[in-house]
């Protein structure tokens, strides 16, 4: 429960969910609409330059807000659970990239050597945060861990994901030229630190307007979309997709799905955390932001960059579907001596923010309130104090 009453411009603005019983979220066959139309009428010319410098004025914007959202006072307030976050940014930032590699064997009997670079790149991006808190609460975890183990991914992500990016992929997808370097300062990080210099000013702002602003956040990531599909036709790329590749990479990625479920929670059992720390580590680890690695593929790779973001978008919707029903599971599970071990109950955040998700959603509301946004979610005190249900 949070202690902010949402104003009259919250309550009018439309929600995205679906039906609870269709399997596939709203924002997603809006991002697969984005990508049909982009098929249909990719935009080329003129039109390109315009929606190019539209799309890159967006990804500002979302990383100026992903910053203003963040709470660095409630990363730091966390650091003292270092053995938790440093598991979760183990898996993200080390594991994950060590299965992309390996998978670098599918070449090219199961993947393309394109879609391979796609799969790698999604190895590399970021952990969720809205959708690690909305499975954790469902699954009575530990929900200010995962909050803290989210934003830690999210900061460490604006430097590591592209850094990671330029040593893995090389030149093979853009690679990280010290022209791409420029624009992930300019487009990523100057934003970012501007809304964190500026987010006591701006905090209570994103607070009443937090769904408005969420739209603005979905409309920029489907412009990204747009933008890099369009390239991708009008460069003649699509050729080297077959459906069959399609389900063969859907299959690789439901084994790196499950791999990452499996041993980030019975890894975190054999160190020794409770039920409720391993929760949030399963739920934390095992995700990769589509709101993140979106714009970063943008600015990495360019014209090339819908053949690097097709994998990602696929394994978003899979990961939803999948934890939907292992937190559904979960919450079913007995009740142990305490919501958490006692040395990683996370202290209050921040107090002039509010979450993006409700925790006492349904679990068939779950993968809809999950999907809209995964970038950096404004937290509250209250919400985030709250032992977990």
């Amino acid at each position: 429960m949070t202690d902010h009453t949402p104003g009259p411009t919250s309550r009018r603005v439309p929600s995205l969910r679906l039906p609870s019983w269709l399997p596939v979220d709203g924002y997603v066959l809006a991002l697969l609409g984005t990508v049909g139309l982009a098929a249909l009428l990719p935009a080329s010319g003129t039109t390109a330059d315009v929606v190019g410098g539209t799309a890159t004025g967006a990804v500002a914007l979302l990383f100026f807000l992903y910053g203003a959202r963040l709470s660095t006072r409630e990363a730091l307030d966390g650091l003292r659970h270092w053995r938790l976050h440093l598991t979760v940014l183990a898996a993200t930032f080390v594991l994950f990239p060590l299965l992309g590699l390996a998978a670098r064997g599918l070449v090219p009997g199961v993947l393309t050597p394109q879609l391979y670079g796609g799969f790698l790149f999604l190895c590399l991006v970021p952990s969720t945060i809205q959708s690690s808190i909305a499975f954790t609460s469902i699954a009575r975890g530990n929900v200010p861990a995962a909050i803290c183990a989210g934003s830690f991914s999210s900061l460490a992500g604006i430097a590591l994901t592209p850094l990671l990016a330029a040593a893995l992929l090389g030149g093979g997808m853009g690679g990280l030229s010290a022209d791409g370097l420029l624009r992930i300062v300019l487009q990523l990080l100057v934003p970012f630190l501007a809304g964190q210099v500026l987010r006591r000013w701006v905090g209570g702002f994103l607070v009443r307007n937090k769904k408005v602003l969420g739209l603005v956040d979905r409309g920029s990531i489907l412009l990204v979309v747009y933008t890099a599909f369009s390239q991708g036709m009008v460069a003649g790329i699509w050729h080297l997709v077959t459906p069959a590749r399609l389900g063969l990479l859907l299959v690789a990625e439901a084994v790196l799905l499950a791999v990452m479920l499996t041993v980030t929670w019975y890894g975190s059992g054999r160190l020794g955390f409770g039920r409720a720390d391993r929760i949030a580590i399963q739920f934390a680890g095992s995700k990769k932001s589509l709101a993140a690695g979106l714009p970063m593929a943008s600015v990495l790779f360019g014209a090339q960059a819908s053949l690097a973001v097709l994998p990602l978008m696929l394994f978003h919707q899979m990961q939803l579907m999948v934890c939907a029903v292992i937190a559904r599971r979960r919450s079913a599970d007995p009740d142990e001596s305490g919501t958490g071990s006692p040395d990683t109950d996370t202290p209050g955040t921040d107090t002039d923010a509010d979450t993006h998700t409700d925790t006492d959603a349904p679990d068939a509301a779950v993968p809809a309130a999950a999907a809209s946004a995964d970038g950096p979610a404004v937290t509250n005190a209250h919400a985030a104090g709250a032992p977990a249900r």
